[in-house]
């Protein structure tokens, strides 16, 4: 963790609660979309070597978020444990509650373990957002079991897994584009051969990378967590080539040990930067109309506003609208 963020765990034993506030390098509207977004919460919510899986999610007040904890150290352990929020109160960037509990694949709950009322409030400052969490629960006792099951060890690791995530994205992509002129790209993924396809690639169009090759390794880290396995701090996190014409392919890598699963034509994107927010809208609902469409248009972690699609025909595309 940044010593330069703030950070308070502080437990109360005469309300039974434990107060949480925490401040992360990012603005409010990012943190609150890691909060708020499966894709995202998958990335970051569970402690290492955990991982999380969300198998539903409606996030309005009475909705709730189902999702799976389960051990990547061992997948011959097939540990798995299945946790759900039901939503209580919702104000946009400003807080959301709910009830969470153990639960099974169903969401039927786990009447022998606590459960946990927790309301999460944002205050955000230019590029930095104060998170401030209570955790309620209903006796003491369950307070102390929490507590005695590590709480506070595997909530402040996660919440470094989010430090990570948040730093990452703002140093890829201010490292990639500085500016928000229209582009037309061609995004790849492979499993672990990325450097090898784009050295081929490299040695064809004999030109060079665009700021070199990012990898895994490379993702912020200070002494307190690492970034990611050892086995993957080779593999690639992002680079571009540019071809002819302008036109420029980029790729990275797609671990299965980090949750990927790629076949041929999963694996292969158009993608569109268009020069304003308005234009990247429109693009993608006259292109995914009668689609299948993996993510609606939303501002995410990098500071895009991007959405991703099949088309009717069976061609992947991606737009990445990016402010200068």
């Amino acid at each position: 963790m940044n010593p330069g963020l703030r950070f308070d765990f502080i437990v109360n034993k005469e309300d039974n609660t434990v107060n949480v506030k925490r401040e992360f390098a990012g603005d409010l509207e990012l943190v609150w979309e890691a909060w708020t977004n499966p894709e995202i919460l998958d990335q970051w919510w569970a402690p290492k070597p955990y991982k999380t899986r969300t198998k539903s999610m409606d996030f309005r007040e009475g909705g709730t978020w189902l999702y799976e904890m389960y051990n990547t150290a061992d997948a011959s352990q097939k540990e798995t444990h299945w946790c759900k929020n039901d939503y209580v109160k919702i104000d946009k960037h400003v807080m959301f509650s709910g009830l969470d509990a153990f639960c099974d694949e169903h969401g039927n709950t786990n009447k022998e373990m606590p459960r946990t009322l927790w309301t999460t409030a944002f205050s955000g400052t230019g590029d930095r957002t104060l998170v401030s969490i209570v955790a309620r629960y209903e006796s003491l006792e369950d307070l102390e079991k929490i507590i005695a099951l590590g709480f506070r060890e595997g909530f402040t690791m996660a919440l470094e897994n989010l430090d990570q995530y948040i730093e990452a994205g703002f140093k890829l992509r201010k490292l990639n584009k500085t500016d928000n002129r229209e582009r037309v790209s061609m995004y790849v993924n492979f499993q672990g051969e990325t450097e090898k396809a784009f050295n081929f690639y490299k040695s064809v169009f004999r030109s060079e990378f665009t700021n070199g090759i990012k990898r895994f390794g490379d993702l912020p880290a200070d002494e307190n967590h690492p970034t990611v396995a050892d086995s993957l701090k080779h593999m690639v996190l992002h680079v571009e080539l540019p071809l002819i014409g302008g036109h420029v392919l980029m790729g990275t890598d797609a671990p299965k040990e980090m949750g990927f699963t790629l076949s041929q034509g999963n694996n292969m994107h158009i993608q569109l930067e268009p020069s304003s927010r308005e234009e990247a809208k429109r693009l993608f609902d006259e292109l995914s109309a009668d689609g299948k469409i993996d993510m609606p248009m939303q501002d995410m972690f990098w500071g895009a506003y991007y959405g991703g699609f099949t088309d009717k025909f069976g061609i992947n595309w991606m737009i990445n609208y990016q402010e200068k």
